[in-house]
């Protein structure tokens, strides 16, 4: 690094904005939200999403309560393309929510673009170009008066286009890319020049969307910029000004929480903060912000693992376990003077008064998390001291949510038992609470199970015995049950006749050889009880294994 770094980098020109209104208001309601997650999260993947990926992705956008999606980038992406007809064509798309396509000022461009979305309900059209100096100078050597040209030109292009489609409501979005870098002047010039050109106004809307396309500056000073257009900009009553962060210096969250002070109606951002280099404004974690302070944020996160799960397996990308209100490990104090806060915080805690548990911002059970994880051991001594024992002695390698499930358990028994647990007695707890076979809330115990060919591709017939008998040696009257599915595991979800949810599975191998034993491992979720359970199934046959798991998770919830 450099010695004196203001040789090589300028400090970005604060605003000039007298009595600025912004530091003194307060947020009283949520955003418009716009999730960019399927364009501008998707063109940031190591592997663009497919077909069903995207439109998997959508679904949950749709579930979790988004009213305004851009569904990609029609015009640079066949696949694009097809997913945005597909959507319209087989009317995918709630009647509430508004799709948005966005493309560059070019007009083979934008003629690709209207005909993508044409016989929508309502559909946004994204137009955007870079404006700042370094790129007006250096990639299109252009000079401002030109800019604005360009601008005027390919706005009235998509007027008179889309004006050929009256069954759609088409509603216009003006992006001037690298707003955060570029003259507030040039900025106001193209943003009105857009305004004009489009004719805004009650019964042609339009939203003004300021990026900040490489975060540059403080958060205050985007505030100030956003605060300055909101006064200047042309027939601003017809306008929704829109903010557009990414989080190049860390700041996104707050950037975007200032900008809503400063005038800003609405955010574009992605779950959980994908996107390019060091991601775009993380919705979840904004709309959480707003939820603690008292403010709906007309977002459901109230099953976050479940979103978190979606949104991992549509992008391949991992959510760090200090992520906040997500994050596996956020809602875990390791420090004793922590613990010591929290518990007595839960024990005054009255269940119709305001949260003040200490070193909780959120109650977890709000979030669909449990309380099992919050207090417990240090890592040396708890959970990290009990992955080592069961690795290193049994040959068990918990996945990192079950390591907090079970962390959880053997402190209990290390409370009540006020000793040191060696590393037998752990793994007697851990068989007793994941291996032991476990009678059903029915009385019914597991006593095998036979498969067959379904047309959903596989079927199950449990086999079920009377649970006393069991125990007592004695062969009791049998019992059946049938499930099918896409496999052994759904179809026994679907046997057991529970509304349960898989959300992971593992395998692993238990020694080597022929003698070695088969250990699944499975997640799962059972809608109106918070948390998860984990199922562990021992055989030598992965499939055996496999079942007991989903039987035992099953079992273990009805326990609860």
């Amino acid at each position: 690094m450099l010695a004196n770094p203001s040789q090589k980098y300028r400090a970005h020109p604060v605003v000039d904005l007298p009595h600025r209104q912004w530091p003194s208001r307060t947020l009283k309601q949520a955003p418009i939200w716009l999730s960019t997650d399927l364009r501008d999260g998707n063109q940031a993947l190591f592997e663009p999403m497919n077909r069903e990926r995207k439109l998997r992705l959508f679904q949950e956008l749709v579930r979790i309560g988004f009213k305004e999606i851009e569904v990609g980038f029609p015009s640079a992406s066949q696949t694009d393309f097809d997913i945005v007809r597909h959507l319209i064509d087989a009317q995918l798309i709630p009647r509430d929510v508004t799709p948005m396509v966005i493309t560059q000022l070019r007009e083979d461009l934008i003629a690709t673009t209207v005909r993508s979305a044409a016989g929508a309900r309502r559909v946004i059209v994204h137009l955007y170009n870079a404006i700042a100096p370094a790129f007006r100078e250096i990639v299109f050597g252009m000079e401002v008066p030109q800019i604005i040209a360009m601008v005027e030109h390919h706005v009235s292009l998509l007027k008179r286009l889309t004006e050929q489609y009256p069954e759609t409501e088409w509603v216009l979005q003006y992006s001037p890319e690298t707003f955060c870098m570029a003259e507030l002047e040039v900025s106001l010039a193209v943003c009105n020049a857009a305004i004009a050109a489009w004719d805004a106004g009650p019964a042609r809307p339009m939203i003004v969307n300021l990026p900040t396309t490489v975060e540059v500056t403080t958060a205050n000073v985007f505030a100030d910029q956003i605060e300055w257009m909101s006064r200047h900009l042309a027939r601003r009553e017809h306008i929704v000004l829109s903010v557009h962060p990414h989080n190049d210096r860390g700041t996104g969250v707050a950037c975007a929480e200032q900008a809503l002070l400063a005038g800003a109606q609405r955010v574009e951002g992605c779950l959980f903060g994908n996107g390019e280099r060091s991601g775009n404004l993380d919705v979840v974690t904004l709309a959480l912000n707003l939820y603690t302070q008292g403010i709906a944020p007309g977002l459901d996160f109230s099953d976050i693992a479940a979103v978190a799960r979606i949104a991992e397996e549509c992008t391949a990308l991992p959510i760090h376990p200090r992520h906040p209100y997500v994050g596996d490990l956020v809602f875990t104090a390791f420090s004793g003077s922590h613990q010591d806060a929290i518990a007595k915080g839960f024990a005054a805690q009255k269940s119709d008064a305001p949260w003040r548990v200490p070193y909780l911002p959120v109650d977890p059970q709000d979030l669909g998390r449990t309380y099992d994880s919050i207090v417990r051991v240090n890592s040396q001594s708890g959970k990290g001291g009990i992955a080592f024992l069961l690795q290193r002695d049994w040959g068990i390698v918990m996945p990192r949510r079950m390591q907090i499930e079970f962390s959880a358990i053997v402190q209990r028994l290390a409370d009540s038992s006020e000793t040191e647990l060696g590393s037998q007695q752990i793994w007697d707890l851990f068989e007793a609470t994941y291996l032991q076979p476990r009678a059903m809330a029915t009385g019914q115990r597991y006593m095998g199970h036979s498969l067959f060919d379904s047309a959903q591709g596989q079927g199950i017939e449990l086999h079920w015995g009377d649970a006393s008998d069991a125990s007592n040696g004695q062969d009791g009257p049998r019992q059946s049950s049938r499930g099918t599915g896409n496999g052994p595991i759904a179809a026994t979800v679907a046997a057991l006749g529970l509304p349960l949810r898989i959300d992971s599975y593992e395998e692993r191998s238990l020694g080597q050889g022929a003698d070695a034993s088969a250990l699944a491992i499975v997640e799962a979720v059972l809608p109106g009880v918070p948390g998860s359970r984990f199922g562990v199934g021992k055989h030598a046959n992965i499939i055996t294994a496999s079942v007991l798991a989903v039987i035992n998770a099953a079992a273990r919830f009805e326990e609860a």
